[in-house]
């Protein structure tokens, strides 16, 4: 008769094998779960700071040249100068707006981890079928 050598796993510790890879598994799943979380938190507040940059120097800009428009017409029109500059400055705003808005629609946040979960769920089935 065989007998079983000593390095062959044995039955009787095989549960306690596949609770240690779930477990693994699981620990690897919530490890990249943290390490997108911290890009997000970085890439969140790079934009932050670039917009509260890009805000401040557009708004200095804006305001020399509506200073500027409105110096070179007032004594044509002062009143059409300044429509024209707040018809300009609502444009403008609009736009930014409707970008910002498409913007957030595009963006898909933890896209690695929804990506690899759906890649275990679909290796496990097909494991289990």
């Amino acid at each position: 008769m065989d007998t079983p050598s000593a390095n062959a796993p044995s039955l009787a510790g095989a549960p306690r094998r596949i609770a240690h890879r779930l477990f693994a598994i699981g620990e690897n799943r919530v490890e990249l779960l943290a390490l997108e979380i911290q890009e997000e938190r970085r890439h969140l507040l790079r934009l932050v700071v670039l917009s509260l940059a890009i805000s401040a120097l557009g708004l200095l800009v804006g305001i020399l040249l509506a200073a500027v428009v409105v110096v070179l017409l007032w004594t044509v029109a002062p009143v059409f100068a300044l429509l024209g500059m707040a018809a300009l400055y609502a444009a403008a705003a609009l736009y930014l707006w409707q970008r910002l808005s498409r913007s957030e629609q595009d963006w898909k946040s933890l896209s690695a981890t929804s990506d690899q979960i759906r890649k275990d769920s679909a290796c496990l089935e097909t494991a289990l079928s």
